[in-house]
């Protein structure tokens, strides 16, 4: 479990997202936009790629701090990013920046992940007798309730997944609890079982909205809703949002996807993979048309993207001086992305791609003609 530390009360909310917003309007013209009452930054930090150690540990939480100090309010992690490491790197520096008066608890939008295994801090000299010994023989597991040998779904899981995260954090609630990659469940499951481990997921996360340990919740995907209609791990949106419902009625508290979304990998955004009604219709049409949140993960596709863009697209995104920040620009300017995530361990990448938020997002126009 994460550092004993007293947990901060409260979440993210209008009247702290908004004067977080205005704090930084002046140098950062066009950064933060509205959804769901909450003013969030159109960059995000997350927290996935590093080592296990503890100075991978110490730069996160430098990161994540500088970050906050230079106009990012969304903050992007895992319980098994890094071996739980990851969150508690977070938990330090949003620590850090309440005591210091930096910024507040409801300034903040936090949102963390549980889906996968994870170890405690190392990797164990045998992980599947560990596996075996801290959740199978505890009770939180059942061996059928795991996949591909990482990944569960189930209720009791999710419950203590989620007691991990709020510990680690040092939060009192989170503000988006997202399944983790849910379709890893369709490598060995029916559809129809599928359908009934995600109602129950859902049931679970609707009763930790009801207790105050998260606000809100969704799926965090890689292939879900980009791959084609026919691939064993697509998920329709429509279905998810029709089993959120017959969970919880149409005041569920599904209100998220984070899915990649970048230069090279745009089909969010072109692909048509959900149907609306009779039509095929890309994913970020669909998510909007119910006004959901939309994270990109893998904004620079883990730094790919950060270097040697073609001479066509960097002229298509001037104003700035490396590719990282245009590729991001690319991302925060499409319509329908709430906030672009890019992994950030280092203060002079936090520094370096924060710089693309004083730059206005592109206007429709100029977005479209990227691609003519």
């Amino acid at each position: 479990m994460g550092e004993e530390r007293k947990r901060i009360p409260g979440w993210a909310t209008a009247e702290g997202t908004g004067r977080f917003a205005a704090r930084f309007a002046p140098s950062l013209p066009g950064h933060f936009s509205e959804i769901h009452g909450l003013r969030l930054s159109s960059i995000g930090i997350g927290t996935y790629l590093g080592e296990p150690t503890t100075e991978c540990d110490t730069r996160y939480a430098d990161a994540v701090e500088r970050a906050v100090e230079l106009g990012v309010n969304v903050v992007d992690t895992a319980v098994n990013y890094r071996h739980q490491r990851s969150e508690r790197s977070v938990g330090r520096a949003l620590a850090r920046l309440v005591a210091s008066g930096k910024a507040r608890r409801d300034e903040i939008f936090l949102a963390t992940k549980g889906g996968f295994l994870t170890f405690d801090a190392d990797e164990p000299p045998d992980p599947e007798a560990y596996f075996e010994q801290t959740l199978v023989g505890t009770g939180l597991l059942r061996a059928e309730e795991v996949v591909a040998g990482c990944h569960a779904i189930a209720p009791r899981f999710l419950e203590h997944q989620i007691e991990a995260s709020r510990s680690n954090l040092g939060v009192e609630t989170i503000d988006l609890y997202y399944l983790h990659n849910p379709e890893t469940q369709l490598a060995e499951v029916t559809r129809d079982e599928f359908e009934r481990r995600l109602k129950a997921a859902f049931a679970a996360l609707e009763k930790a909205v009801s207790a105050g340990a998260i606000r809100a919740y969704g799926a965090a995907t890689w292939n879900a809703f980009r791959a084609g209609v026919e691939a064993r791990d697509v998920l329709s949106l429509a279905d998810v949002l029709h089993a959120a419902e017959e969970v919880a009625g149409p005041n569920h508290h599904f209100r998220a996807v984070e899915l990649p979304l970048n230069l090279a990998m745009p089909e969010a955004l072109a692909a048509r993979t959900q149907l609306m009604g009779t039509e095929r219709v890309p994913f970020l049409q669909a998510a909007r048309a119910s006004a959901l949140m939309v994270f990109s993960s893998a904004s620079l596709l883990q730094g790919r993207l950060a270097a040697g863009l073609p001479d066509g697209i960097q002229k298509k995104l001037p104003g700035f001086r490396t590719d990282a920040q245009r590729s991001l620009q690319f991302v925060r300017s499409t319509p329908g992305i709430t906030s672009a995530l890019v992994g950030m361990s280092r203060r002079e990448h936090v520094e370096e791609n924060l710089a693309a938020a004083r730059v206005p997002r592109l206007t429709r126009e100029e977005y479209r003609a990227i691609f003519s």
